[in-house]
């Protein structure tokens, strides 16, 4: 990636007045922004962020669970009318404002200025707890290159006596797998509960440095080392994906695992929690709501085709699901073989299916060493993209708000990030003790479901209500030279709104609390959980009771004010295609505005 390639790109379309009011501190540095080398590095980089984890264990879990093949339909209806359109809206505002979700947000609709700051503190608890994930995928992969894989055997001594089988037991006994036990009891060393923290997992805690020490290497010169690195870690799951699947068809009972995933049980489609599975399955998956996508897309030029990035990523994104489904159930329907049990007893929810069950499967395979290293080196590439993409909201935030102040102490922008993975490192530390198992499962949980779909709504209403479409209708034109058709303006008016809506009175109406396993969380870990949603959620009702304090005269002009957007669209000649920042004049006239 080079930087500032393009600078005649740079959108200004404020008025000096609203310049020197609204963006302040941010004009300078827009003009200075870095920018991706090429299109194919921000695809490439928002298809490692959109696929993850997530895509491996939990899209297959829910299909087989929510009605096999029928889940498919509510699935491919919220990608269309939900999960495309939204990403189309997070890039062009990202790409118009070449600003993070914060000021992005703050100029779009003051009164939901919060919406922006709440994008980026749901990213930056995302970023404490999920690196964890990855110091347990390179704990697997240091221990797949022994002459036999250590969760295959009931013989060591973290195994419980006479509660061990070395095959895989199914649900009705109480008997746990070899692969069960080596995940709680050699990796986690798993206390009773949360309660009980019982230290540090001194290995967990070195190789959790040793991510977060990779992550930092690919990020520290922002998009200019991310965009490098993503040619490889976005594009080699699919080699593993698609050499797992041929492996795997070939297996005795893997058509009776897929059959099983694909099977459709028509009746679930009239059950509302399937519908709402299937929406949230789009959201976490693509990301909306994170900020991630609107940081990344205020690095493009501005110009870049965003509505053909949008639909390489959202059709990237679903096909990759339901590819690893069948990876996933082909290998479950071959360990249901060998060990003459029903599919369902087998497949699981959550990291249970790609820390216990595929290691479980990987044992029996034929060069089982040489397959256990590529899964796991698969969930380490598919882990760090996504964990790029929401520190780099963070810093993004930072270098937006703070940049000079910061950079006054800092020196150097690489020192910033380093600081920033630093403080996610700590934050990080309780998830790797003994009992941080829970703390993982009750973070992820208030994180991942509750915040995400209040944070989701509000963000919708701010950009597509307040806003306005007809002004999302306007900075599309000017970008891509066209106006969006009457399917996006319908989606955003419409469909997107209503459906967040529905979803989120339906996530409250169904809300359970967070569990692990059997365990249930005490009342007080309740309240936490609680206490991290707020954490990102209070800040929309904070900022827009700031906003209209700020304002003055009475409550109606107040609001009126906080509702009226500091993007001027009229302002002709501060159009970003109409300043040439070749001119000395010009890049002279945005400086004195700053």
């Amino acid at each position: 990636m080079e930087v500032g390639e393009d600078n005649s790109k740079i959108p200004c379309d404020e008025k000096p007045s609203d310049l020197k009011v609204v963006a302040g501190k941010t004009a300078a540095a827009q003009a200075h922004r870095p920018t991706w080398g090429g299109r194919l590095e921000f695809v490439l980089a928002s298809v490692g962020y959109a696929v993850g984890l997530g895509n491996v264990w939990r899209f297959p879990y829910l299909c087989y669970r929510s009605g096999g093949g029928a889940f498919l339909i509510p699935y491919l209806i919220m990608v269309v009318l939900c999960g495309f359109p939204l990403l189309f809206m997070e890039y062009t505002i990202g790409q118009y404002t070449r600003l993070g979700p914060v000021h992005a947000f703050a100029k779009m609709c003051p009164l939901f200025k919060g919406v922006g700051l709440a994008t980026v503190v749901i990213a930056f608890v995302f970023s404490t707890y999920y690196n964890v994930l990855m110091s347990w995928a390179l704990y697997y992969l240091l221990n797949s290159f022994g002459a036999t894989l250590p969760w295959t055997s009931c013989n060591n001594t973290w195994n419980e006596v006479g509660n061990c089988s070395s095959g895989f037991p199914g649900n009705n006994t109480h008997l746990q797998s070899a692969s069960q036990q080596f995940f709680d009891h050699r990796l986690l060393e798993k206390t009773n509960g949360i309660d009980e923290a019982g230290g540090i997992r001194w290995e967990l805690f070195g190789l959790l440095l040793f991510s977060w020490v990779i992550v930092y290497l690919c990020i520290f010169k922002g998009v200019k080392s991310t965009g490098k690195v993503v040619y490889f870690t976005a594009v080699f799951p699919y080699f593993i994906l698609f050499a797992l699947l041929i492996n795997n068809v070939q297996l005795p009972g893997a058509k009776n695992g897929i059959l099983y995933f694909l099977t459709p049980v028509w009746s679930k489609l009239f059950e509302v929690k399937v519908w709402v599975n299937a929406a949230a399955q789009v959201f976490n998956s693509i990301g909306i709501g994170f900020g991630s996508m609107v940081s990344m897309a205020s690095y493009n030029k501005f110009n870049n085709n965003i509505l053909r990035d949008a639909l390489i990523v959202s059709v990237t994104n679903s096909f990759t699901s339901i590819l690893a489904g069948f990876v996933i159930f082909s290998a479950i329907g071959y360990m249901a073989h060998i060990h003459n049990l029903p599919v369902d007893n087998i497949a699981t929810d959550g990291p249970g299916l790609v820390f216990v069950v595929y290691p479980e499967v990987l044992s029996t395979m034929p060069v089982f060493q040489l397959w256990a290293a590529l899964f796991f080196f698969m969930l380490l590439c598919l882990g760090l993209d996504s964990q790029f993409a929401t520190a780099e909201v963070a810093v993004t935030f930072i270098k937006d708000e703070f940049g000079p102040e910061v950079l006054r102490y800092l020196k150097r922008e690489e020192l910033l990030t380093l600081v920033v993975c630093i403080v996610f490192f700590i934050l990080g530390i309780p998830h790797i003790t003994k009992g941080g198992i829970y703390v993982f499962q009750l973070m992820d949980h208030y994180t991942a479901v509750v915040s995400l779909m209040f944070l989701a709504f509000f963000e919708v209403v701010a950009v597509c209500w307040v806003f306005g479409v007809s002004k999302i209708s306007l900075m599309i034109k000017r970008m891509l030279g066209k106006t969006p058709n009457i399917f996006f303006r319908l989606c955003w008016r419409f469909f997107c709104p209503v459906l967040v809506l529905c979803i989120l009175l339906s996530s409250i109406a169904q809300y359970s609390p967070a569990k692990y396993e059997k365990y249930t969380y005490p009342l007080w870990a309740e309240w936490a959980g609680w206490g991290v949603s707020l954490v990102s959620i209070v800040w929309i009702p904070l900022g827009a009771i700031q906003e209209i304090y700020n304002n003055k005269g009475s409550l109606l002009q107040r609001l009126k004010r906080a509702l009226t957007s500091t993007i001027d669209l009229d302002a002709e000649d501060w159009l970003p295609e109409k300043l040439n920042l070749d001119n000395p004049a010009s890049e002279t006239l945005l400086t004195s505005v700053a």
